[in-house]
């Protein structure tokens, strides 16, 4: 791939998206109070986060999550079509985004949506992003993790800059209509998690219900349904076959960072992240 479509100096995929729509999306697209909206930086546990949130709506029954692809239950509203879609559906809506929110539609902070952002460890979701995206035509080739590693920390990757994208929406983190989750949690107690999205959503799951969550939004049970795992991305988009669920762990960035670019990395981060309270971060 060659270049990127660029909206006010972050970079979109050519592939899917245009400019005209996400100008559209930011100052005319009405989110309603009724709606669900699932935010993330790309590759912090997005699909895994729309699966639960889709088997708490139908109580753990999977014939939804397996018969609808997933782009298709809950459209990226900065996409040309998930915003066709949205804009036609009636009731209340699941939209997914992995906007800042500076280009996140204006209409957000007039209503009061249930709002819940995702967030990971930098490090694993830059390795997650290096590892799925090369496989595609979304992006340009780094080459290298290093080089990669470069262009995340000065936020020269898809959705720009990270530390930017956090410190945007966590800026509304004591709004009651925001929910904060981490993939760290989520990895370490799904039940516990699954439970707060639950309470955060008005959603009253009774165990066996709350077992079959977890059942069918586990990484096997993910990997294996086709309406979830992207295996059904068309042939355009897909270089050499496109894997979603690559290893859906915890801590693998100190398997592949070099010292330096650890060290790099972390000079970094402690720059940009400074002023958040000890204890907000999993990972830390």
């Amino acid at each position: 791939m060659s270049d990127y479509i660029w909206f006010e100096g972050i970079p979109f995929p050519t592939i899917g998206f245009k400019r005209e729509t996400i100008e559209e999306v930011r100052n005319n697209f009405l989110i309603r109070e009724e709606d669900t909206v699932i935010l993330t930086y790309p590759k912090s546990g997005t699909n895994w986060l729309i699966e639960i949130v889709c088997l708490i709506q139908t109580n753990g029954d999977n014939k939804w999550v397996q018969s609808v692809p997933i782009w298709d239950r809950s459209p990226w509203v900065e996409t040309k079509v998930g915003y066709e879609a949205l804009i036609n559906k009636e009731g209340p809506r699941l939209i997914t985004s992995h906007l800042p929110i500076h280009l996140f539609p204006k209409s957000v902070f007039s209503s009061k949506p249930k709002m819940i952002y995702l967030i990971r460890n930098p490090r694993d979701a830059l390795l997650s992003s290096y590892f799925f995206f090369r496989e595609t035509n979304l992006v340009k080739d780094p080459g290298s993790l290093g080089t990669y590693i470069k262009w995340f920390l000065k936020g020269n990757v898809l959705y720009g800059s990270w530390f930017e994208h956090i410190r945007g929406w966590l800026s509304i983190r004591e709004l009651d209509n925001f929910l904060l989750l981490s993939y760290e949690d989520l990895k370490r107690d799904p039940r516990r998690t699954i439970e707060k999205i639950c309470d955060f959503l008005g959603k009253k799951l009774e165990p066996d219900e709350l077992d079959l969550v977890l059942k069918h939004s586990s990484f096997q049970a993910m990997k294996e349904n086709n309406m979830s795992n992207f295996s059904l991305v068309t042939e355009d988009t897909v270089t050499n076959g496109l894997k979603l669920m690559r290893k859906g762990t915890t801590g693998d960035w100190k398997n592949h960072f070099t010292v330096a670019q650890a060290e790099a990395f972390e000079k970094v981060y402690q720059e940009k992240m400074a002023g958040f309270p000890p204890g907000l971060f999993p990972w830390e």
